[in-house]
């Protein structure tokens, strides 16, 4: 089987900032417009038979500079994980409120229940591996729920994706071994 590759879209002011930004479309920063661009020459040598982005803005102007934007097909599935009451602010701040705060385990009010974002990843996963019959797919998205894709693809719940650091503009490598589905790189 061909890999499944998962490309974070580049730095914003609030992934920067460490605000947590789901639905709201902030976009890049021209350092992170910067990022998108280096990811064309790390991206030029693998032919993709399919490319899946999210709807948000940042994570499509990502797949354009990277070199991925005329193949890319806009799927919901792939939008990042809707933060609820907890949208734009930090983790310190949510901590100020409600000590011990863990998003992998406590959830968001008003939001996504990370099991809920693992069905739209499971989704998305069963599309891109039936797309992979034909070669190598790209998922262009978000930081979090690239992390529940990853744990879903290795036959973990959602909520391990917080044992899953993924940083702005990385790339990972999802694919197979023996028939067993392996995370290939992480995070690179």
């Amino acid at each position: 089987m061909s890999e499944i590759w998962l490309v974070r879209h580049a730095e914003t002011e609030w992934s920067k900032a460490g605000k947590h930004t789901g639905r709201t479309d902030v976009p890049l920063t021209d350092a992170g417009r910067a990022h998108a661009e280096q990811l064309r020459a790390r991206l030029e040598d693998v032919t993709f038979a399919a490319v899946f982005v999210s709807p948000l803005g940042r994570a499509r102007e990502t797949a354009r500079l990277a070199g991925l934007g005329e193949q890319a097909q806009v799927r919901d599935d792939l939008a990042e994980y809707d933060y609820g009451d907890y949208e734009g602010i930090t983790t310190a701040e949510i901590r100020e409120r409600r000590p011990g705060w863990f998003l992998w385990r406590d959830g968001v009010p008003n939001g996504e229940s990370p099991d809920d974002v693992g069905l739209r990843a499971d989704r998305i996963l069963e599309e891109a591996a039936a797309a992979a019959a034909d070669g190598d797919v790209a998922l262009v998205a978000h930081g979090h729920v690239l992390r529940v894709i990853g744990a879903r693809w290795a036959g973990e719940p959602a909520s391990f994706a917080g044992r899953l650091a993924l940083d702005t503009g990385a790339l990972c490598r999802l694919g197979t071994e023996r028939e067993v589905r392996v995370i290939r790189a992480w995070n690179f």
